[in-house]
């Protein structure tokens, strides 16, 4: 049976972008959002020479975007010679195939663009397992748009489901067979993690949160003095990885996670449920910022609804903005009327506002490529996991 193709090849494809700003979204954030889309793009080998936007109340039920904004933008495919198109949402299968028959390209949604990346970058056997699980569910609706054989019968002696078996029938349950082998697999690889999780004795357990590509697994390296993969692409790291590190001789365990991102795959959360257990089961949340990125405050209110999602818990945390090395700082004129924005204050602004803002919660400006605080951020770290290891153990001798 075959599968979707991977988008990732050896020579970058030339592709188009389709966004819709609907009521509500500012300028500003709708090209935040293609700009995401395009780093999207670029991390799965693909290169946007071109984006479309339409401003619409809500995208059409029946193409995404309007008909005429469709015929601009097979007339440039056409003329450009442009083989992918993709669009800054999750499609329906119905949307799927009508903007394939008139675009008469390769439609990829935003979804199966972050499927891709994660089917590109799964490294271990069960990172494999949760992404394969994640795309057949994203693929099983859909699989009407992705064969040219439908018309074919199956039928004879021997062939289940008598004469007159569609393809698309015998593909479904192939599907169908294969989500269940893999379900009844990563319950098995659960419960080994589990078992691992409840062997790490009376350690603290602190677990590294955040928007993707914000520097998570470079904080790791730092702390941890470990060499867990990080790159300045999105979603580099998949598979968790746990180290002990010691602050001043008193240990705890720190979990690098994946990283969250707007508009995440249902099916990668559901899938990625074990991993997502680390998270659960963690003491203390360090969430981290890319301070120099302009919506920085968006990517935070991601994450925290993504958290109270999968975790109802009030665990401690921690907020380090990472990247305070690369923040551009931007005075604004006296005459210039213009809003604010986030570049307009200064690091010592941002520092004094966002204390204030999280009155309950620590927060530290930090940067892990040149280490400016991190001595800072290492005595927060001990202040807090001494803190949680003496009232959960308070007979415990302690020696640190």
């Amino acid at each position: 049976m075959a599968t979707e193709h991977v988008l990732v090849d050896a020579v970058e494809q030339k592709c188009v972008l389709v966004g819709v700003t609907t009521q509500g979204t500012s300028e500003a954030q709708a090209k935040e959002y293609i700009d995401e889309l395009e780093f999207l793009a670029l991390t799965a080998g693909a290169i946007a020479i071109k984006k479309f936007n339409q401003n619409l109340e809500t995208p059409n039920s029946k193409t995404y975007v309007g008909t005429g904004k469709l015929d601009e933008i097979r007339q440039y495919i056409s003329m450009n010679n442009i083989e992918l198109v993709i669009f800054d949402d999750e499609l329906s299968p119905s949307q799927l195939r009508n903007i394939e028959r008139i675009l008469e390209v390769k439609v990829l949604d935003r979804n199966s663009l972050i499927l891709d990346i994660f089917a590109s970058r799964a490294r271990s056997s069960h990172a494999k397992t949760q992404v394969e699980l994640a795309r057949l569910k994203y693929m099983l609706p859909r699989l009407t748009r992705m064969w040219t054989h439908l018309e074919r019968q199956q039928g004879g002696v021997g062939i289940r489901g008598g004469a007159g078996e569609t393809q698309i029938e015998v593909d479904r349950r192939i599907v169908q067979d294969r989500i269940a082998a893999l379900q009844k697999k990563l319950k098995a690889i659960d419960k080994q993690m589990a078992v691992q999780r409840g062997n790490r004795g009376q350690l603290v357990r602190v677990a590294l949160v955040g928007y993707t590509n914000v520097g998570k697994s470079t904080i790791m390296n730092m702390l941890s003095k470990s060499e867990v993969f990080a790159e300045n692409k999105l979603f580099a790291t998949l598979d968790t990885t746990v180290r002990k590190v010691v602050v001043e001789n008193l240990p705890f365990l720190l979990t690098d996670t994946v990283g969250f991102i707007r508009k995440l795959p249902h099916q990668l959360v559901e899938s990625f449920k074990s991993t997502l257990d680390e998270v659960r089961e963690a003491d203390l949340l360090v969430h981290v910022l890319d301070i120099s990125h302009p919506n920085f405050e968006d990517q935070f209110e991601v994450v925290n609804q993504t958290l109270s999602e999968i975790d109802k818990s009030d665990k401690p945390s921690i907020v380090v903005f990472n990247k305070i090395d690369a923040y551009n700082y931007v005075k604004k004129q006296e005459d210039d009327l213009t809003p604010m924005e986030a570049f307009n204050y200064s690091l010592q602004d941002l520092e004094k506002t966002w204390m204030a803002k999280l009155s309950n919660t620590k927060c530290i400006f930090i940067s892990a490529k040149t280490k400016d605080n991190l001595e800072e951020l290492k005595s927060v770290l001990y202040d807090d996991v001494k803190k949680i290891f003496q009232e959960r153990y308070p007979y415990h001798h302690f020696l640190y």
